[in-house]
C-alpha cells in the first residue's frame, strides 16, 4: 500500500512517456493488493461455514432442561 502512495505520489512530475509504466506498475500493486484481499476473504469464510457446521452440530437441549430447572427452583424458592 506504501509503495502504491508513493506512485500516485510520483505522478506529478512523471514525464508522459513514463506515465504508461507508471500506471502499469499501479495496476500490479493493486493486483496483488486485490488477490490478497481475496484469499482473506476466502479463508474467513472458510472459517465461517466450519463454526456454523459445530454450531448446528451442538444439542443444547440439556443446557435448556437444566435452565429451566434452576428457573423453578427459583420460583418455587420464591413462593410463600
Amino acid at each position: 500500500m506504501g509503495e502504491l502512495e508513493r506512485l500516485a505520489d510520483a505522478l506529478d512530475g512523471v514525464p508522459d512517456e513514463e506515465l504508461v509504466g507508471t500506471l502499469d506498475r499501479a495496476v500490479e500493486l493493486l493486483k496483488q493488493i486485490n488477490s490478497g484481499i481475496e484469499t482473506e476473504l476466502d479463508s474467513a469464510q472458510k472459517e465461517s461455514r466450519e463454526i456454523v457446521e459445530i454450531v448446528e452440530g451442538l444439542d443444547l437441549e440439556p443446557f435448556d432442561e437444566a435452565l429451566e430447572d434452576l428457573e423453578r427452583q427459583e420460583r418455587d424458592a420464591g413462593a410463600p
